[in-house]
């Protein structure tokens, strides 16, 4: 998730000076110290655990901000599409296949129309998960910063 792999100390995403004011926030708000750079380099795993349960927290401080919920419904909606998009894709080659068996012109056009569509968000899917995952990951600390 991009709100793990923000928080991670071998991440560049966010200044450092950001990261240890959110580390700051979470240790006075929730009491857990993330791990420092040498405990996380042995022990990525372990960090990520911490990560995901902070991150928890998080959200459900965060619960009625309605920026965050925005954000979350747009990236939801962006994972969505993507994952209904290889079903789409599917049958559009099944629709595809059928048009060559019974010759028919118009679902086989169509067919290759819709192979398209669903083609391109596929292709683009690592570069808009990424996009929205980790803007909604900064809305997510930004408005975690803010809270008091």
């Amino acid at each position: 998730m991009p709100t793990t792999n923000i928080l991670l100390k071998s991440n560049n995403e966010l200044e450092v000076s950001i990261k240890q004011k959110i580390e700051e926030k979470i240790k006075t708000k929730f009491g857990i110290d993330l791990l420092s750079s040498t405990e996380e380099s042995s022990n990525e795993l372990r960090a990520r655990k911490l990560i995901t349960t902070v991150v928890s927290q998080i959200r459900n401080v965060l619960r009625d901000n309605s920026l965050l919920l925005q954000h979350n419904i747009e990236y939801g909606f962006f994972r969505n599409l993507i994952g209904g998009s290889f079903l789409a894709l599917a049958i559009s080659i099944i629709m595809l296949v059928l048009s060559f068996c019974t010759h028919d012109l118009t679902t086989r056009n169509l067919g290759w129309i819709l192979i398209i569509v669903y083609f391109i968000p596929l292709l683009f899917s690592k570069l808009i998960i990424n996009k929205y995952g980790k803007y909604y990951a900064k809305i997510l600390f930004e408005q975690f910063l803010t809270i008091t």
